[in-house]
């Protein structure tokens, strides 16, 4: 199986121990998927600064196809963290710099090479709704994460594009997340998976909703757990498929069990995947 991360990566800089560590959801998907023993690529765009040389840097130790990827004069995606108790915190950003100043602005070249996949990643801090369509004509499957910063308009232009719904529903009522995995499914969306937080994860496949409980560890960091389990979810569900040795209902049950232990896990790292270097 190939999967490819499209659209962010920042350094996430924990303010309060002068360290930046490299991330962006998009990226981080192809991280955890490499990890996994996936073929993994990721299709970005890089700035020019310190902070985008320590991205690029480490994406290179870890092996990732990143030969798409384009660069651009100026800043690179960037946020500023702090922890509290083990749980990250977000202080501020610059938007991913680059990518949202300028854009994927994917090539013929690139859509020939996304088609090589059986998997895109991508989601709202990617900047990447205008590929959406193009990508979709392709035939490659798509998901999207929405994290927490959805609006219903945002669900509505993006969700007909799409194959995977990921949502963050720490904040929302059971009613209001139950309604929402209900209306993406009805407008197309093969599955919907609500991450939240410390209480778990809830799916729905138009059919069937499956409830997984977390695995619960003290943690060190939180950067990226959310973004774990989705990516190890994926990957062990789209692999059930592709063996065909179990029905779909025990696939995903499988598939959710697996990404609790993963995200468990993730929750002991240092960043989205270490790499911490002081600035």
């Amino acid at each position: 199986m190939k999967v490819i991360g499209l659209g962010d990566n920042v350094v996430d800089k924990y303010e309060h121990i002068q360290t930046m560590y490299p991330g962006g959801n998009a990226l981080n998907f192809a991280v955890y998927a490499k990890r996994m023993g996936v073929d993994a690529a990721f299709l970005g765009a890089f700035g020019t600064d310190a902070e985008a040389a320590h991205v690029q840097e480490s994406i290179e130790q870890i092996g990732l196809d990143t030969s798409h990827c384009k660069i651009y004069e100026g800043e690179n995606g960037c946020a500023r963290v702090t922890l509290q108790d083990g749980d990250r915190v977000f202080l501020g950003s610059n938007r991913c710099g680059v990518l949202r100043t300028h854009g994927l602005n994917l090539t013929a070249d690139d859509l020939s090479y996304i088609q090589e996949f059986d998997l895109l990643h991508t989601g709202l801090y990617g900047f990447t709704e205008g590929e959406l369509a193009k990508i979709k004509e392709l035939g490659v499957p798509i998901g999207f994460d929405f994290s927490s910063d959805f609006t219903e308009e945002k669900v509505n232009e993006i969700v007909p594009l799409i194959d995977y719904a990921y949502f963050s529903c720490s904040h929302l009522k059971t009613e209001e997340m139950l309604n929402l995995m209900v209306k993406v499914t009805s407008m197309g969306c093969k599955l919907v998976l609500c991450t939240m937080g410390d209480k778990g994860a809830l799916l729905f496949d138009g059919l069937t909703f499956y409830s997984q409980e977390p695995k619960l560890v003290k943690p060190v960091d939180t950067m990226g757990a959310g973004d774990s389990f989705i990516t190890c979810f994926m990957v062990n569900y789209m692999n059930g498929k592709k063996e065909g040795k179990l029905d779909l209902e025990q696939i995903i049950k499988k598939s959710l069990i697996e990404a609790a232990d993963f995200s468990s896990k993730q929750c002991l790292v240092d960043g989205s995947f270490g790499f911490g270097k002081v600035y």
